[in-house]
């Protein structure tokens, strides 16, 4: 099943720290993916020009007042979307990595009623990315430990080039969502939620080395997520403090 959905069905989250480089460049090539959805740009407390590059490219604008972290910045995209009644979110990086020529193949799936969350994935086929050797390391760590934890086998278990029904926003917008780095620990949780998850190929540009703390924080937010939240809806938390800007 392929096409555009109709206006009011899908709602673009984009998190954006300092990326005025960026931004611009992003959301006209969302708008030139999926011209019918609504693009929104978390602005997670930058101190330069993200937001006003963000507006005049077309995108509405939430603005943290000081930076909360990615996971925080997502959580707000789906709190608006799930006040708003949108259908899907699809999520993407401001840094250029994901391209928004993919969008519409990741909406496919869901739209087709065959999964509640699609990852666009860098390794379920063949391609000629190539990923440096200590994030291959903790990428093939981090798959291994999810499915050991009991969740699914997923190949591309960090990336952050997703779509989500409005099942799967809506059990992120509760108190377990990690703040910084919403990877493996938030696929467990969709996957204990009775969500299914699918991955779809994806070409990205490189991104850069993986950190010590990134595994740190991750590890520790996964073992969190599989002894914290059991089955069902998670509990709802306090919007972070924000205000939101709208093109004219």
């Amino acid at each position: 099943m392929s096409g555009t959905p109709t206006r009011g069905e899908t709602l673009v989250v984009i998190p954006a720290y300092n990326e005025e480089r960026h931004i611009g460049d992003i959301v006209g090539g969302v708008r030139a993916a999926l011209p019918a959805a609504d693009v929104l740009v978390i602005d997670d407390g930058s101190r330069d020009r993200t937001r006003f590059v963000a507006r005049a490219a077309g995108a509405r604008v939430v603005s943290h007042v000081f930076n909360l972290g990615y996971g925080a910045a997502l959580q707000t995209g789906y709190k608006r979307a799930d006040r708003d009644g949108y259908a899907y979110v699809v999520q993407l990086d401001a840094d250029g990595q994901h391209p928004p020529a993919a969008l519409p193949r990741l909406l496919e799936p869901l739209r087709a009623g065959a999964a509640e969350v699609v990852i666009g994935s860098r390794f379920v086929a063949a391609s000629a990315y190539r990923m440096g050797t200590t994030r291959t390391l903790g990428r093939r760590l981090l798959g291994r430990l999810l499915v050991l934890l009991g969740g699914p086998h997923v190949a591309d278990p960090t990336s952050g080039l997703q779509a989500l029904a409005r099942p799967a926003f809506r059990s992120c917008c509760g108190e377990f969502y990690p703040t910084d780095f919403p990877d493996i620990d938030v696929l467990l949780f969709l996957h204990r939620q009775g969500l299914r998850i699918a991955e779809v190929p994806v070409e990205m540009a490189p991104n850069p080395p993986c950190s010590a703390t990134y595994m740190y924080k991750m590890l520790l937010s996964t073992f969190r997520s599989r002894l914290g939240p059991g089955r069902g809806p998670a509990r709802r938390a306090l919007a972070p403090q924000s205000h939101e800007e709208v093109p004219s």
